[in-house]
């Protein structure tokens, strides 16, 4: 495992600031053995929460076409069905994935394909958890398209998180399980899907980003012939 790029400059200067100030509290307060081993001891503890934040495991998990791929690690918060104004503009089916400052932070392609639309949005700072996060908080959505399938991934801020990154723009190619962007501590995504895919998970459940499988599509229209076709021949 190794330490996302995000969090480098981040933890090069909390190190920095940790050794100063032990530093300080070693010259100005050589006597207070007490209150300068609190001092190290929540500097440290602080440092490893901030460390293990942006940790970066190594996930190389490929469901395949016919599979969604969680985008971030958390718990799912919502499945339902919703009308999508922004890109669609028609009913889809939401699932939520909401991620604590614990989590892992990194956000993953769903499926592979184009990227075909990416948008960022200012908003408000609403809890995560909050229903209407999804269209009024901060947020940032990406659409990836391949020869069958369509899905919006939204990354949407929290009342902690007040930093979106999208590394991707339109024209990219995406590939399942990469990386297409970061949200700081702790916030929401959201994986808009046709109403034909079946969703795998469960309201409650722990997901994995890259590991987890959200959902699996239905039959594209253009295979159902091709699909009873062969089945009709086994037959």
């Amino acid at each position: 495992m190794t330490i996302h790029r995000e969090g480098h400059k981040m933890l090069i200067v909390l190190a920095i600031f940790n050794i100063a100030l032990n530093g300080c509290m070693q010259a100005f307060f050589s006597d207070a053995l007490v209150l300068r081993t609190v001092v190290l001891v929540l500097s440290v503890i602080i440092f490893l929460l901030v460390l293990q934040f942006f940790r970066n495991p190594s996930r190389k998990q490929n469901l395949g076409d016919a599979h969604v791929l969680c985008p971030a690690d958390g718990k799912i918060v919502a499945i339902e069905e919703i009308d999508e104004p922004e890109y669609y503009q028609s009913k889809r089916r939401l699932v939520s994935v909401f991620m604590s400052p614990l989590n892992v932070h990194i956000n993953r392609f769903a499926i592979s394909g184009t990227v075909k639309y990416v948008a960022y949005h200012e908003g408000l700072y609403l809890v995560a958890s909050h229903p209407k996060s999804s269209t009024e908080n901060e947020r940032s959505t990406v659409v990836v398209e391949n020869e069958h399938h369509s899905v919006m991934l939204r990354q949407i801020a929290g009342y902690v998180a007040r930093r979106i990154i999208t590394y991707c723009k339109p024209g990219d190619q995406a590939k399942q399980g990469g990386e297409f962007g970061f949200i700081k501590f702790g916030s929401r995504v959201d994986i808009i899907l046709p109403l034909d895919a079946k969703v795998s998970v469960k309201l409650g459940q722990i997901v994995k980003g890259g590991i987890t499988e959200i959902a699996v599509f239905g039959i594209p229209k253009s295979d159902f012939s091709r699909t009873f076709t062969e089945q009709s021949i086994e037959l």
